[in-house]
């Protein structure tokens, strides 16, 4: 596969952000001076999306709504945001327009009512599946599966790591650098084979907090010099 060329981050555009993991990175970007779409089916769901991130930031920040098409075409990077139910249509009908871009997929393959029990598509992983679907014009890297909304929508310091998979070391390198500008540590965890890991264990930590009654469990890598990340 040829590598995306390394291009100048601008723009970010979040299909299906005006979910909660949507609108917790939409925040946590805009919060660092990216221009955010929010991208959804409907125009006036991402618009009503876009308003309240803006209004969470005091007015000022630069996210507008679009349909998750024309979101996909402007952004300089694109972010999937979505249940595992829509991935594979929403993946088919963006697959053109996706085309020379790098995605980063949040999706989780979570099958209702067992979401604490890992369950993967046929393909390996929901990151897996979205690269067969796209093909070799797309870079496929799966991250921020494992942090919750609750702890982007803050303004705290999250106490959580993010595992970063995916096709090709520059995307994955141009993903680590969102992952810090949104205030989080990022690390490569290789190549896109690894996002089974990377997505089953968000099913580990919804049980967890189940068992434990919380509703943010996380992961952090130790035995690593933490600045070895950046």
């Amino acid at each position: 596969m040829t590598e995306t060329p390394e291009v100048s981050i601008k723009t970010i555009g979040i299909l299906g952000g005006t979910g909660k993991e949507g609108k917790g990175l939409a925040y946590r970007w805009s919060k660092a001076g990216y221009s955010i779409i929010i991208g959804s089916r409907t125009f006036e769901k991402a618009v009503v999306a876009a308003e309240e991130i803006r209004n969470l930031l005091g007015g000022e920040a630069a996210v507008t709504g679009m349909e998750n098409s024309e979101a996909a075409r402007l952004s300089d990077i694109v972010v999937l945001t979505v249940p595992f139910n829509a991935h594979v249509p929403m993946l088919e009908s963006l697959k053109d327009a996706l085309q020379g871009k790098i995605l980063i997929d949040v999706t989780v393959p979570l099958v209702p009512p067992k979401v604490a029990k890992v369950q993967m598509p046929p393909e390996g992983s929901a990151a897996m599946q979205a690269q067969q679907i796209l093909g070799e014009g797309v870079q496929v890297v799966a991250a921020f599966q494992n942090i919750s909304y609750e702890n982007l929508l803050t303004h705290e310091d999250v106490d959580c790591d993010v595992l970063v998979a995916g096709t090709g070391k520059s995307a994955r390198s141009m993903v680590i650098k969102l992952v810090e500008d949104a205030g989080l540590i990022g690390w490569d965890a290789g190549p896109i084979e690894n996002s089974v890991v990377v997505e089953g264990l968000t099913s580990v930590l919804i049980g967890i907090n189940k068992q434990y009654g919380v509703e943010a469990s996380g992961i952090r890598i130790t035995g690593v010099n933490r600045q070895a990340a950046s």
